[in-house]
């Protein structure tokens, strides 16, 4: 018994499409695929991209044409699914989207996610603290109704042996000591467990490199894409794999197998 879940920043879906990615998607084992940084509308993926080996995809769009956006892929039909968590400044963005799969014993969620970069200047870097804000209090409360896993770019590198040359990074967005911060409390406090973290503790494993230089190449990278899960459907994770034999995006994907099935 096991359950695959996939999740990719795609950097663009029909950008990532012309890289061959519908073709390893189709072939991926996936029973479950979040995909994040979508930058489409539903005109562009309805009838192309809204199923994908066998799975339905469900989308939040942002408003903003070419802009984020992220998708949630699902073999088993939800029995409800939810675009947005905030009804206000980052719904207008498309960066939650989540599949429910609610029976009489059990409320469970999956939710892919693609929180912002702070990267481009200090605005975006204070609108990033003021998501950081809400998501933590939006998943506090979702915790306490149900499990769940939540997938994607968190655009944070939580520890020092999440990126390479972490000593040039410290005051980066991305690795700031506030959003590294807010990962600890959200990973101890607030209950939650990086499961790729616990099943894979190495050195070396990151999922998004910089188009600049030769990060690729030499591994100069961040682990930027996780698995977020509530305790309970984190201590069935198995195995976990950064598929790197191709390249869709400036991201990897990362797949985990869970011991469970929906």
């Amino acid at each position: 018994m096991a359950f695959r879940l996939v999740t990719l920043n795609l950097n663009g879906i029909r950008s990532a499409a012309s890289k061959g990615f519908l073709a390893w998607a189709e072939n991926a084992g996936a029973d479950c695929m979040g995909v994040q940084e979508i930058r489409a509308h539903a005109e562009d993926v309805v009838g192309r991209f809204d199923r994908i080996g066998g799975l339905r995809g469900h989308f939040h769009y942002a408003r903003k044409k070419g802009y984020a956006g992220v998708g949630l892929y699902t073999r088993k039909v939800a029995s409800a699914v939810l675009a947005g968590f905030d009804r206000g400044e980052f719904d207008s963005e498309g960066r939650w989207v989540e599949a429910r799969f609610d029976t009489a014993r059990r409320r469970f969620s999956i939710v892919s996610c693609y929180f912002p970069s702070g990267s481009s200047g200090e605005e975006r870097q204070q609108a990033k603290f003021r998501f950081l804000a809400k998501m933590a209090r939006h998943l506090r409360r979702l915790a306490a109704e149900r499990e769940f896993i939540l997938v994607g770019d968190i655009n944070i590198a939580h520890q020092e042996i999440d990126l390479k040359n972490w000593r040039s990074n410290q005051k980066h967005s991305g690795f700031l000591p506030e959003e590294r911060a807010w990962m600890t409390k959200l990973l101890g406090a607030g209950g939650l467990v990086d499961v790729f973290r616990r099943l894979n503790p190495r050195p070396g494993q990151y999922t998004w490199w910089s188009n600049r230089g030769q990060a690729w190449a030499k591994n100069v990278g961040w682990r930027l894409d996780y698995h977020l899960a509530t305790p309970g459907v984190a201590a069935t994770a198995r195995r976990e794999h950064i598929y790197l034999g191709e390249r869709f995006s400036d991201h990897a994907p990362v797949i985990i197998d869970y011991g469970f099935k929906l």
